[in-house]
């Protein structure tokens, strides 16, 4: 995981998974639609990816996003 301003970056071979923690307001949706449990909460209240190899990268946590804090690539 990197840092790049307030944009957390979780990167492996196969996919990306960009959060923007300025325009997340911590609503947990992304979390609780996650089909493969990917994302969690942070003490801080804003997701963060947990296990990035089960991310099939399907984009129900973009989709549900209110904010469009959150970019899977």
């Amino acid at each position: 995981m990197e840092t790049r301003g307030q944009v957390r970056v979780y990167q492996n071979d196969r996919v990306t998974i960009k959060i923007n923690e300025d325009w997340c307001k911590g609503c947990s949706i992304c979390v609780e639609f996650c089909p493969c449990q990917v994302l969690v909460l942070n003490r801080r209240g804003k997701p963060e990816a947990v296990d990035l190899d089960s991310c099939t990268r399907c984009g129900s946590c973009v989709l549900r996003c209110p904010d469009f804090a959150i970019m899977v690539e």
